[in-house]
């Protein structure tokens, strides 16, 4: 039985194996809701310096720092400098331009004196405050250089990115095509959502969690419905799923007498890479390659479902999607209270995170707090919980105040 670290591992040795992902051409404007999250498949180069000018960072007066080494200056207002216009002329010894947060520096001036250490009056200005060359500006080609990279192919583009391929100018971005996910939830048991259950049964939810962890993960998932205990109808839907980038059936892969999906999955040709990880909850997790795509068969409890896809499928989907895959965005936290858990393995606890207040002068310190809970079909402790407080096979006693290992639920910060 693997690690859950040596698990993800494999996953992402499988996956880079064999990952290809199709790029496409999106307008910047009128697909930037489609181009969040998505992949750069070309680099953005800079078009032009940036700055293209000395550009002023506050609203004041834009003058020649030897013209006012001292406080008590006097110099002569001759016009003005705005954002998108600028002053058309040239600051000569004795002279002094008003210019606004955005402006181009005016030819001859070297510096800006902030308005709150001025005075006008007329058309002098004093100072009251000795100018410095260069103060409160940022100069020509600071921020980037006419043909450096400014994001390159495998970034992922959020709104900062986005506003960089605008800024630059990238009006059609090239970038990778989110992978096609098939998600399978098997069981007897379930019904659908919208039907009242009967006395031993249950609505399905891992069709609808795995659906928002996919599309949260940057792929684009595709419920191709639910399957039963039976092996010619999982068949079947496994046939279908295998059509996507990438199949995820939850349920039916512990050693139960109904639980047929490894049996399936192997009588179609599956290359099994593991079927156990020393993860709790998520222990039964099936990992494979059938017909040059990756399968995931993960528990069917829903806590379950929900951790082993944020440690297993989500760095196949990066490396499908065409970046590399994301380490675990794990952090470390003081804990509330001692923890003891027992089985040789690594738990996954729902918890959550808080940041009490610290005493004046000092920052505040994360606190972790693992959540009562009643196992892997919990949901409702997950809602409660913001993160999962990691707790290693190496060390499954931990005391109060110690540091922790916490993996944030996506999205919940």
């Amino acid at each position: 039985m693997l690690s859950f670290e040596a698990a993800r591992a494999k996953v992402i040795e499988v996956v880079s194996a064999h990952a290809a992902a199709a790029a496409e051409t999106l307008d910047l404007v009128s697909d930037s809701p489609s181009a969040f999250g998505r992949v750069l498949a070309k680099n953005i180069i800079a078009d032009r310096n940036y700055p293209p000018f000395d550009r002023s960072v506050r609203d004041g007066y834009a003058l020649r720092s030897a013209d006012a080494p001292e406080p008590g200056a006097r110099l002569r207002l001759i016009g003005e400098s705005r954002a998108g216009v600028g002053f058309s002329g040239t600051v000569e010894p004795g002279q002094c331009v008003r210019i606004f947060t955005g402006a181009p520096l005016p030819r001859g001036a070297n510096t800006v004196v902030m308005q709150e250490y001025a005075r006008s009056e007329g058309d002098s200005v004093f100072f009251e405050q000795a100018a410095r060359p260069g103060q409160h500006l940022v100069p020509a080609g600071a921020e980037a250089r006419v043909g450096e990279v400014m994001l390159p192919r495998g970034s992922r583009l959020s709104y900062a990115e986005l506003a960089m391929a605008a800024e630059v100018g990238c009006a059609r971005l090239e970038v990778y095509r989110r992978p096609r996910v098939a998600i399978l939830a098997t069981g007897d048991e379930l019904v659908p959502v919208s039907a009242t259950p009967g006395t031993f049964q249950i609505r399905d939810s891992n069709n609808v969690s795995l659906s928002a962890q996919v599309a949260l993960a940057g792929g684009a998932p595709a419920v191709i419905g639910t399957a039963p205990d039976e092996t010619t109808k999982l068949r079947a839907q496994i046939e279908q799923g295998l059509q996507y980038d990438l199949l995820i059936l939850s349920g039916g892969v512990s050693a139960g007498s109904y639980d047929f999906v490894e049996q399936v999955l192997r009588e179609l040709g599956t290359e099994i890479f593991f079927e156990s990880v020393a993860v709790r909850p998520g222990r039964p997790t099936v990992f494979g390659r059938c017909r040059g795509k990756p399968v995931f068969g993960l528990p069917g409890n829903p806590v379950s479902t929900m951790v082993t896809f944020e440690l297993f499928v989500v760095p196949a989907l990066d490396l499908l999607s065409g970046s590399s895959p994301r380490p675990l965005p794990l952090f470390k936290a003081r804990l509330a209270h001692p923890v003891n858990e027992k089985g040789g393995v690594a738990h996954f606890l729902p918890a959550r995170v808080t940041w009490p207040a610290a005493p004046a002068g000092a920052e505040p310190v994360a606190q972790v707090e693992a959540l009562l809970w009643e196992g892997s079909g919990d949901i409702g402790a997950v809602v409660r919980a913001n993160c999962f407080l990691l707790v290693h096979a190496s060390r499954l006693r931990l005391e109060a105040g110690e540091w922790a290992d916490v993996l944030p639920r996506r999205a919940s910060f």
